[in-house]
C-alpha cells in the first residue's frame, strides 16, 4: 500500500514553488471546444467540482499567484493517465496552447514522478492559465499542480537523482548478492526476495521518472499504468517472501494460506488497476488498496504470532518494515492536512525501501546460516543413517529364524530377474504338518524343523546357477532358479530326493515332508504377482493331492480356480434363491439293519452346472467370506428338517467346520437355536474331522465341543484314521462316535482284506474298548457289511443302505427304531 501511495500522493518542491491544485476549478468540455471556449467556460470550484468529463476535463488555475515568476518558468503536474494533455496560457501577448498526446511526452519529465511544461511568458503577463486532459482517469487521483521558477534542473531534481542513484545501487547490490549465493539451490524465500527486489527496483526507477534517462518514452500514462501493475506484484512478492522466510512450523497453516491467497489477489488487482481503459479507475484503485491493507493486517498478525513462538527471522523482517510503516503514517498525516507537503516524505519512501532491501538480505543471510547448520546436522545424521541403513537393510532382507532371505528380499531379487528379462523358475515349498509338530512337540521343535528344511533347501538350490532361496512365510519357502528347463528339472529331482529325509528333534527321528509347486517366467506369466499366483496354484494342487509331492503349474489349474471363484460370486445369491439343499443318507445298525439316523449332506442345484456335491465348491467357499453364511444356512436347514420331520429322522448328523466352532459363544449359539426350534439336543450329532482339530483355534474348538457334549449333542470324529493325531484327539475330545473312512472299508471284502482289514479291526477294537460307537462309511455290498459285522462294527452307511437323497425320497422306515436296537451307548457313558 505504501508503494502504491508513493506513485499517487504528490511530492512537493522547494519553498519557491507555488501550489495551484487546491485552488483549481473544473469544467468539462467536448472535443470541439476551442481555446476561447475553454476561457469562457463555466468552472465549478470546491467539493462540487466534477472529477472527469466525457471528453476534456479542464482545470482553471489561479493566475494571480504567478506574478513573481520570471520568463521561462516550469509548470509541474502529477503523472496520471489520459489520452492528451494541454496547457493554455492567456497573456498580454495573446493566447498560446501547448498540446501533447500520451505517447508524445519525451523530454517533458522531471524527477519525482512529475510532468514538466516550460512557459515562456513571465508570470506578471499571464491573465489566465488552463490545464486540460482528454479522457483523464480521475482528478481525485491527481494531487499536485505547481509552478516553479526556471526550466533547468533544480536542487530538488538533483536530490532526487542522487537518491535514486543510491536506491538503484543498493537494490542492485542486494540483487546481485542474492543471485550469487547458493546458486546451486534456490530456496523459496530467496526466489521471492529476488523477485521483490527486481520489481521494487523497476518500480522506483519508473515512478521517479529516472528510467526515462534510458527509455525516454517511459513517462506519463505509460509509466503510471506500469506502476500499478508493479505495485501489485511487488507487494505480493514481499508477502510471499514473508511466509517463506519464517521458520517452518512457526505460523499456522491456515494463516499462511490466507496470506498466499491475498498475494495472488494483489497481483490480479494491480493488473486490473492498470487497465483503466477497461475498468473504472477509482474502483480498481480502491480495490488494490483494500487488498494491500488486508495483506498488511495478515502480516502484522503473523508477526505477533511469530514473535510469541520465538522466531528469529521475524525480527529482521520487522526491522526492515519499521521505517516503511513510519513513512506510511507520515503520508497519511500529510494527505489529511495534518502535516505540510514536502519532498522529504517521498524521498524517504525510497530510502526506506532501500533500507528494507538491505535488512531483508540480512534476514536471508541469517536464514541461510540456520540452513547451513541444519544441513551440517543432516550430513552428520546421514552418515550415521548410512551405516545404520546397511545393517538395517541386511536385517530387513534376512529371515531371523533361518538366516535366509525374507519376502522383501525374494520380491526384490525376482523383480530384478524380470526387469532383466532373465528366464527363471519359481518354486514354492510348503512344509507339511508343521502345526502337528508344534502341537505335539512344541514350537521349539517346529523352529528346528524350519531351520533343518531351510538348510537342506539352501544346499539344494545351489544346483541352479545363481539360485536364490528365501523364507517368505511361516512354513513357506521360495526358490528362484534362473536358467533353462534342464536346470529346473535338476532342481525338481533334487527336491524330490529330500522328501522323507530324516531329521532328529532331540532323541527322536522324524521325516521331512513338503509340498512343492512351480511356475516359469516368462512361459507361465510375465509379471511377478501373476507368476507367484500360478506357482501358488500348483502348490495348492500338490497339497490337495495328498502333500509330500511336486506339481508344476498347468493352465487348467487356473481355469479350475477361476471356476471356483465364480462359485463364490454365485453363492450369496444362491442362498437367497434356495439353491442349497440337504440330501440325507441313512445310518443303519449293522446287526438289525434298522435306520438309526441320517447324515445331512449339502448339495448345490446350480442353474448352469446342475447338481453339485461339496467336493466341487466347498473348499473355495469355506475359504471365502461367503463360507460362514453357507455353514449357518446348512445348520438352519438341518434344524428345520428335525423340527418338521419329528422323530422319523432319528439322530441327524451335520458336518461342522472350524469356523463354526472357533468363536467364544459358538456352542451356546447352537444350543440356543435348538431351543428356538424346540429340538432336543440328543437328536443332533456334530461331525468334525481331525483337520478341524489342527486349526489354530483348537483350544476354543475343544471347549465348544465339550459344551455341546454336556448339553446332550453327540460328537462324531469323521474320517478317522486318515490324520496323524487320532489317539490324541480321542483322549482329549468328548467323542461319542468314531467314523471309519470309506478308504479303509473299500478293500475289506477282498480275500486278503485289501491291506486294510487289520486297520479296520484295530479301529473297531479301539472304539469298543473306549466305549464309543463305531460307524463304517462307504459300505457298498453285503460282503463288506458281513465282514464289518464279524469285526464287531456297530453301525454303517453307504450305497448298500441308500444313496443321499432329498427328504421326500429317503427310505421310509416302518417305525423309528428303539435306541437299544441301534446299539447306541449313552451319550455321556
Amino acid at each position: 500500500m505504501l508503494m502504491l501511495l508513493a506513485g499517487l500522493i504528490p511530492a512537493t518542491v522547494s519553498a519557491a514553488t507555488i501550489g495551484l491544485r487546491q485552488s483549481a476549478c473544473v469544467a468539462t468540455l467536448r472535443d470541439s471546444a476551442q481555446p476561447a471556449d475553454v476561457v469562457t467556460a463555466r468552472y465549478d470550484c470546491g467539493p462540487d467540482a466534477p472529477s472527469r468529463g466525457p471528453d476534456w476535463t479542464w482545470l482553471k488555475l489561479d493566475a494571480t499567484r504567478l506574478g513573481a515568476l520570471p520568463a521561462h518558468w516550469s509548470l509541474l503536474v502529477d503523472q496520471t493517465r489520459f489520452d492528451r494533455i494541454a496547457v493554455i496560457v492567456v497573456g498580454r501577448a495573446g493566447t498560446t496552447r501547448l498540446d501533447r498526446s500520451a505517447h508524445d511526452l519525451r523530454g517533458h519529465w522531471a524527477p519525482g514522478g512529475l510532468l514538466k511544461f516550460n512557459i515562456a511568458q513571465p508570470g506578471r503577463d499571464i491573465q489566465g492559465l488552463y490545464l486540460g486532459y482528454r479522457h483523464i482517469d480521475d482528478l481525485s487521483l491527481m494531487r499536485k499542480v505547481v509552478a516553479q521558477p526556471g526550466s533547468v534542473m533544480t536542487n530538488t531534481d538533483i536530490a532526487w537523482l542522487v537518491l535514486m542513484g543510491l536506491f538503484a545501487g543498493t537494490l542492485l547490490s542486494a540483487l546481485l548478492y542474492n543471485l550469487v549465493i547458493h546458486t546451486g539451490q534456490r530456496y523459496a524465500f530467496q526466489r521471492w526476495y529476488l523477485l521483490w527486489v527486481g520489481v521494487a527496483l523497476v518500480y522506483g526507477l519508473t515512478w521517479s521518472n529516472v528510467a526515462a534517462l534510458l527509455i525516454p518514452d517511459l513517462v506519463g500514462p505509460v509509466a503510471v499504468r506500469l506502476d500499478f501493475a508493479l505495485v501489485g506484484l511487488m507487494v505480493a512478492a514481499c508477502n510471499m517472501f514473508f511466509f517463506a522466510v519464517v521458520e517452518d512450523g512457526v505460523l499456522p497453516r491456515g494463516l499462511a494460506r490466507v496470506g498466499r491467497l491475498l498475494a495472488a489477489a494483489g497481483v490480479v488487482t494491480g493488473v486490473t488497476a492498470a487497465a483503466d481503459t477497461w475498468f473504472p479507475p477509482v474502483l480498481t484503485d480502491r480495490l488494490l488498496n483494500y487488498v494491500i491493507a488486508a495483506m498488511v493486517a495478515v502480516v502484522a498478525l503473523s508477526c505477533v504470532i511469530a514473535v510469541r513462538r520465538g522466531s528469529r527471522v521475524i525480527w529482521f523482517y520487522m526491522l526492515g518494515w519499521g521505517p516503511v510503516i513510519g513513512l506510511f503514517l507520515a503520508r497519511l498525516a500529510r494527505n489529511f492536512g495534518f502535516a505540510p507537503q514536502n519532498d522529504a516524505i517521498d524521498m524517504g519512501t525510497f530510502a526506506a525501501l532501500a533500507f528494507e532491501a538491505l535488512v531483508l538480505s540480512l534476514a536471508i543471510a541469517d536464514r541461510f546460516r540456520l540452513i547451513r547448520q541444519e544441513m551440517e546436522r543432516v550430513r552428520q545424521r546421514r552418515e550415521i543413517d548410512l551405516a545404520e541403513t546397511k545393517a538395517l537393510r541386511l536385517a530387513a532382507h534376512t529371515d531371523f529364524l533361518t538366516g535366509l532371505g525374507n519376502r522383501a528380499a525374494f520380491q526384490e531379487r525376482a523383480q530384478s530377474l524380470i526387469d532383466a528379462d532373465t528366464p527363471f523358475s519359481l518354486f514354492l515349498i510348503d512344509v507339511d504338518y508343521l502345526k502337528t509338530v508344534n502341537d505335539r512337540l512344541g514350537h521349539g521343535y517346529g523352529d528346528m524343523l524350519l531351520r533343518h528344511v531351510g538348510s537342506a533347501l539352501a544346499r539344494t538350490s545351489r544346483i541352479c546357477p545363481d539360485g536364490y532361496i528365501a523364507r517368505i512365510g511361516g512354513d513357506e519357502f521360495a526358490i528362484l532358479c534362473p536358467g533353462d528347463l534342464p536346470a529346473e528339472n535338476r532342481l525338481t529331482d533334487a527336491l524330490d530326493g529330500l522328501q522323507g529325509e530324516v531329521w532328529h528333534p532331540g532323541d527322536r527321528n522324524r521325516t521331512v515332508s513338503f509340498s512343492v509347486g512351480s511356475a516359469r517366467f516368462p512361459n507361465d506369466a510375465d509379471a511377478l504377482e501373476l507368476l507367484y499366483q500360478n506357482a501358488d496354484l500348483a502348490l495348492y494342487t500338490a497339497k490337495r493331492l495328498g502333500r509330500g509331492r511336486y506339481v508344476r503349474y498347468d493352465p487348467l489349474q487356473r481355469s479350475l480356480r477361476d471356476l471356483q471363484l465364480t462359485f463364490t460370486d454365485d453363492a450369496e445369491v444362491a442362498i437367497e434363491r434356495g439353491e442349497f439343499t440337504l440330501f440325507l443318507q441313512p445310518i443303519v445298525s449293522l446287526t438289525t439293519e434298522t435306520v438309526c439316523g441320517h447324515e445331512a449332506l449339502l448339495r448345490w442345484n446350480h442353474p448352469l452346472h446342475g447338481q453339485m456335491t461339496p467336493d466341487r465348491f466347498a473348499d473355495v467357499l469355506v475359504a471365502e467370506r461367503i463360507g460362514p453364511l453357507i455353514q449357518d444356512h446348512v445348520l438352519e436347514l438341518a434344524l428345520t428338517l428335525l423340527r418338521d420331520e419329528g422323530e422319523r429322522l432319528g439322530v441327524l448328523s451335520v458336518n461342522f467346520t472350524s469356523a463354526q466352532l472357533a468363536g467364544p459363544r459358538s456352542a451356546q449359539a447352537v444350543i440356543d437355536r435348538l431351543a428356538h426350534h424346540g429340538i432336543s439336543p440328543k437328536r443332533l450329532c456334530v461331525e468334525v474331522t481331525e483337520g478341524v482339530m489342527l486349526d489354530r483355534a483348537a483350544d476354543s474348538i475343544l471347549g465348544n465341543l465339550r459344551t455341546l457334549h454336556n448339553a446332550g449333542v453327540a460328537i462324531a470324529l469323521d474320517d478317522f484314521g486318515t490324520g496323524y493325531a487320532s489317539l490324541v484327539h480321542l483322549r482329549r475330545l468328548p467323542v461319542d462316535r468314531i467314523k471309519i473312512d470309506l478308504s479303509f472299508v473299500a478293500g475289506i471284502d477282498q480275500p486278503d482284506g485289501g491291506g486294510t482289514l487289520a486297520i479296520v479291526h484295530a479301529i473297531v477294537g479301539l472304539g469298543m474298548g473306549l466305549g464309543k460307537v463305531v460307524i463304517a462309511e462307504g459300505i457298498e455290498n453285503e460282503a463288506q457289511a458281513l465282514r464289518l459285522r464279524q469285526l464287531g462294527c456297530q453301525m454303517g452307511q453307504g450305497f448298500l443302505y441308500g444313496r443321499p437323497a432329498p427328504i421326500g425320497r429317503t427310505p421310509e422306515p416302518a417305525a423309528l427304531p428303539a435306541p437299544a436296537r441301534c446299539l447306541t451307548p449313552p451319550l455321556h457313558g
